[in-house]
């Protein structure tokens, strides 16, 4: 009997990352929500394009090496590496801090450039959607923040697997996230 059980309850999913895949869920609508009304938007004769600085093309590559050592952070915790996952998760958490730095950087060129929230919505749109995903990478950079602390704290010892797992999906998405967008808008342009 306590064998049923005990497959029964692996088959379930965590409540954490049910919740996180419904979040997931409500995101990618929302941002499909925002893209799809920006295509609408752009057929307007008054719209203006704007060219997507290179930064940005180091950003991506930056948040996919990041996306990298978040797995083998999550592999070394799973095998009970504890240094090689603080490192790992350390240099995520880098990672992520350089991203957000870098469309900083990305986004300041393009306001420089003219496009800002006046006009005919380009701007409004552009800094919305990617203001949105910012605030998500954020977010990520934060928990990240938090884990590491956590990482390095000598009062836990708590191997759960279930927080990094939940916080690698979460991470794998924002940055999925970002190369649609960088798609999105490089084939709108």
């Amino acid at each position: 009997m306590s064998t049923n059980i005990a497959m029964e309850q692996r088959k379930r999913i965590h409540p954490s990352k049910f919740t996180l895949w419904v979040a997931i869920g409500s995101m990618i609508m929302m941002f499909a929500g925002l893209t799809s009304a920006y295509v609408v938007k752009r057929s307007m004769p008054s719209w203006t394009t704007f060219e997507m600085p290179t930064i940005f093309w180091y950003s991506t590559a930056v948040m996919v090496i990041s996306s990298l050592t978040m797995i083998m952070a999550l592999r070394a915790f799973k095998q009970r590496e504890r240094v090689k996952y603080r490192a790992l998760l350390t240099l995520t958490a880098i990672l992520g801090v350089a991203f957000v730095i870098m469309q900083v950087i990305g986004f300041s060129q393009i306001w420089a450039t003219g496009i800002t929230f006046a006009g005919s919505g380009a701007g409004q749109f552009l800094y919305i959607i990617a203001g949105l995903h910012g605030i998500h990478v954020l977010g990520g950079v934060i928990a990240l923040i938090i884990m590491f602390f956590k990482a390095f704290s000598t009062r836990m010892r708590n191997y759960n697997a279930v927080p990094v797992e939940v916080m690698s999906t979460y991470w794998h998405f924002v940055d999925f996230l970002w190369i649609y967008l960088l798609v999105f808008f490089m084939l709108m342009q």
